[in-house]
């Protein structure tokens, strides 16, 4: 049966996050209670599974390389989701009113400030995200909010906001890479979102609309759109920003346009109201719509 998620060993990668956060393999089999050469040899096979270096060997220690930085990135907000996901089926009521499902990015940025806001009108009803990056079938979700084009006639789907995608650094990342005018970013390092494959718009899209070719600089690729904003503002790389959806990290300046130049995006955000919604899941979409 093929697998829904392209993983390594659990265990390596446990032990590789712990190595890789202490910077010590001594250190890291203290935390989890076995041996240092139990964790050196995780980490072996999951370099040999992954078929590059994560760290490099020293005298008085060990550094991470440059695909081993990306890694931790990635399992660190994984396993932040994860933790999260756990502390809230601990303290979450067996059931809530509304079930509102969407993506990290939307929950984070858009959604659940707005959720918030919708408790000082509504404190009586309780709502539950189930947020996935991997799509999935509707179960007994009343909402779902998502970008592309998933749009049915037999559904209610409502448009939230059209939106446009701008090229978004880190403040001084411009003046840092030597980025003048439009054409320049073209050889800078730029973070790519496994969420392309899910239909956003990818780089080469983004300058095609532009009528410039594809990009020829370095590559950030990870795997999540939340990864990639926070990659951007670490000053990886440049990152697309939807604008009204990063709206928040736009007007705190962590992240600031690049250009004036933009494109629209080619499909709005959109709420679907599942057929088996109660009255108090369309009190919310009808609250959320207005909201957008």
């Amino acid at each position: 049966m093929l697998r829904p998620y392209d993983l390594s060993s659990m265990t390596a990668l446990l032990a590789f996050e712990a190595a890789a956060r202490h910077g010590s393999f001594k250190l890291a089999a203290r935390e989890l209670n076995v041996t240092a050469a139990a964790i050196s040899h995780q980490i072996k096979a999951l370099e040999a599974d992954l078929g590059r270096d994560l760290f490099r060997r020293q005298h008085r220690g060990v550094e991470l390389t440059d695909q081993g930085k990306s890694l931790l990135l990635a399992l660190q907000r994984g396993l932040e989701t994860i933790s999260d996901g756990v502390t809230q089926a601990r303290s979450r009521p067996d059931t809530a009113d509304v079930t509102i499902s969407t993506t990290t990015a939307v929950s984070a940025l858009w959604l659940t400030p707005r959720i918030t806001a919708f408790w000082r009108t509504q404190p009586d009803i309780t709502v539950s995200q189930i947020v996935s990056d991997v799509p999935a079938g509707v179960g007994r979700t009343d909402l779902s909010i998502f970008y592309a084009d998933r749009r049915s006639d037999t559904a209610d789907d409502r448009q939230l906001f059209p939106d446009r995608i701008l090229a978004l650094g880190a403040p001084g990342f411009a003046l840092e890479n030597h980025i003048g005018k439009l054409e320049d970013l073209l050889a800078a390092p730029l973070i790519h979102s496994g969420e392309e494959a899910a239909g956003w718009t990818t780089w080469s899209d983004w300058f095609a609309g532009l009528g410039l070719p594809a990009p020829r600089g370095r590559r950030f690729n990870v795997n999540n759109y939340m990864i990639a904003l926070q990659a951007a503002q670490d000053g990886v790389g440049a990152v697309l920003g939807w604008e009204r959806l990063v709206h928040g990290l736009l007007a705190d300046r962590k992240l600031v346009p690049l250009f004036t130049d933009a494109i629209p995006a080619p499909q709005p955000f959109h709420l679907r109201v599942h057929s088996h919604a109660s009255p108090k899941a369309r009190l919310l979409a009808d609250w959320l719509v207005q909201q957008a």
